[in-house]
């Protein structure tokens, strides 16, 4: 029983712990399908979960404080697809490297989003943030009803957001742009298809996915900001494309997978097992290394111009 107790417990964190990193990843999955991969999702998110923050913390109290973690979500998505216009800018339209310059945007996300914080903020503090939402009935199965229906609405549209964005990629025209984009440019130019806009449409939809996972983590998961809230997820969203394969159902197993591992590492310190916790802390992080070196392997079912930017005048 105590056995069962205890999957329980590490179920009901792991899956909460996953909703960042599968927001960030179904965004990324975007990126990528277009043609362009965005290290910056780091940075985009320590900005989404900044401003996130910042409605609520100043509206406590008055007659719009209902409506502060509506205006944080709307802030954090809004400057999330702004920052990823600028991405789309830099290495669209100017061509360049877009490892270096996803580095740059994470560097810019992660210095402003901790300036603006000791500036208006000065130190860590709580917000009330978004509640959860247990689901009526549901919530009190066995065993299931904590792990998967107690949860904030922001999770619950995380999950909802994988068949959809199953359905917008493979279902839709646009979609349909998008892969052709990322595996054929100069195919898909030939056929009128502007390259430059879907990949510029491309990027400010990851970039607003990766500001929506930022606000979750402030608003939902811990209802503070603090500068190393995200702790190298936005990376590990980028690494979770790889291992999904480019496909949403892919990255929710991902997520999920590293999600529990991190859970597993919390109940190895709570409940004092006797094993090095520091290997118990490391585990799902070796999780991503492994998941890198597979990404070899499925290398071959990803988007073939990933990464290569795209000019009509090179007749190549």
């Amino acid at each position: 029983m105590d056995l069962l107790a205890t999957l329980q417990n590490i179920l009901s964190i792991g899956v909460p712990f996953s909703v960042a990193l599968l927001i960030a990843g179904l965004g990324e999955m975007f990126n990528q399908r277009a043609g362009v991969f965005n290290l910056g999702c780091e940075g985009i998110m320590a900005m989404g979960a900044f401003l996130a923050f910042l409605p609520p913390f100043f509206l406590k109290a008055g007659p719009w404080a209902a409506y502060g973690n509506l205006l944080g979500l709307a802030a954090a998505m809004g400057a999330g697809a702004l920052l990823g216009l600028l991405f789309a800018l830099v290495t669209v339209s100017f061509k360049a490297p877009q490892g270096i310059a996803g580095i740059g945007l994470q560097m810019l996300g992660w210095g402003a989003a901790g300036t603006l914080f000791r500036h208006f903020v000065g130190g860590v503090t709580g917000i009330e943030g978004i509640p959860t939402l247990p689901i009526p009935g549901l919530s009190k199965l066995p065993f299931l009803g904590p792990v998967l229906f107690n949860h904030s609405v922001i999770a619950y549209l995380a999950f909802l957001l994988v068949p959809a964005s199953w359905w917008l990629l493979f279902k839709t025209p646009w979609g349909l742009k998008v892969r052709a984009v990322g595996t054929y440019p100069r195919a898909a130019d030939t056929l009128g298809i502007d390259v430059r806009r879907i990949r510029y449409q491309a990027l400010a939809l990851g970039g607003a996915m990766a500001g929506l996972a930022g606000a979750y983590l402030s608003l939902c998961q811990a209802k503070m900001f603090a500068d190393d809230m995200i702790a190298g997820r936005g990376f590990i969203a980028v690494a979770l494309v790889y291992f999904g394969r480019w496909h949403p159902a892919g990255i929710l197993f991902g997520a999920l997978l590293f999600s529990l591992a991190q859970a597993f590492q919390l109940a190895v310190q709570v409940l004092g097992i006797k094993f090095p916790y520091e290997f118990a802390v490391m585990l799902p992080y070796v999780l991503v290394i492994v998941v890198l070196s597979l990404a070899r392997k499925s290398r071959m079912l990803g988007p073939s111009a990933l990464g290569k930017p795209f000019d009509r005048e090179m007749r190549i």
